[in-house]
């Protein structure tokens, strides 16, 4: 073969190339473009779809990631712990991530408002637990903002709901922490529900699943590490002669030295 031909079958080569990738694509492309029923097209009303976002964005991000730093990150990586003690910075993070979903889910049920509760079981059971859910975000809110007082070493009084562990304090600690993990596991429901409902397209679903699978093997990887530590302990140390030690650790799996 001489060179000019062979220099003319590699360039028809290298023109088919976007060609035959494009056709490789395609097929998955569409795949995930297409409705989860396998419907031709995606219909939503621009205000339904807001909703959507708005209800993802707030139960399906960042309520999550302040249960998850709340949980985890009381004693952060690299902190000189117990020298150190009552680092702010996953309290911060937790409030400023949680009001923010709630602000989000608030606004998403604003929405919806109006647009009744559609036809069959599933937009129905939708309907009841996004009722619900917005009503356990609120709850979260206030009950937060009832805990009672901190008192402890770091603080102006020594005495405190928080350092005592008082009855208020600890029926804070049951519900806020029982609540808020049960409405995020109720949340993933609800939302799946509404991709169902809105015959959303495959890609999204992709997307919260692999989202939800990442945020699920953190979880499972920070507490095989031992992350999960006593509030109690994060904030004000060990040590024996602090009150609160005669209770018990509130939750499952928290860790205490």
């Amino acid at each position: 073969m001489t060179a000019r031909p062979a220099c003319f079958i590699a360039l028809t080569g290298l023109l088919a190339v976007p060609a035959v990738a494009h056709a490789a694509l395609a097929q998955p492309w569409d795949w995930l473009l297409t409705p989860l029923s396998g419907a031709g097209e995606h219909h939503i009303a621009s205000r339904t779809a807001w909703h959507a976002r708005l209800m993802v964005l707030g139960w399906g991000v960042l309520l999550p990631l302040g249960a998850l730093g709340a949980r985890f990150f009381k004693i952060l990586p690299g902190q000189d712990w117990p020298r150190q003690l009552d680092n702010k910075t996953w309290w911060h993070a937790h409030r400023a991530l949680q009001y923010a979903g709630v602000w989000a889910m608030t606004v998403g049920l604003g929405l919806a408002w109006g647009l009744g509760s559609g036809h069959g079981s599933a937009a129905r059971v939708h309907a009841w637990l996004g009722w619900s859910l917005c009503a356990a975000g609120w709850l979260q809110i206030a009950s937060g903002l009832l805990r009672g007082s901190k008192g402890g070493p770091t603080d102006v009084r020594l005495r405190g709901d928080h350092y005592d562990m008082t009855r208020r304090r600890i029926g804070f600690e049951r519900l806020h922490k029982s609540l808020g993990w049960l409405a995020i596991v109720l949340a993933v429901v609800n939302i799946v529900l509404g991709l169902v409902i809105a015959d959303a397209p495959r890609w999204m679903a992709v997307v919260l699943a692999g989202w939800w699978s990442g945020f699920g093997i953190a979880f499972i990887g920070l507490q095989r590490q031992g992350r999960c530590i006593d509030t109690y302990q994060a904030i004000w140390g060990p040590g024996r002669s602090h009150p609160g030690h005669r209770q018990a650790p509130i939750g499952w799996g928290v860790r205490r030295y």
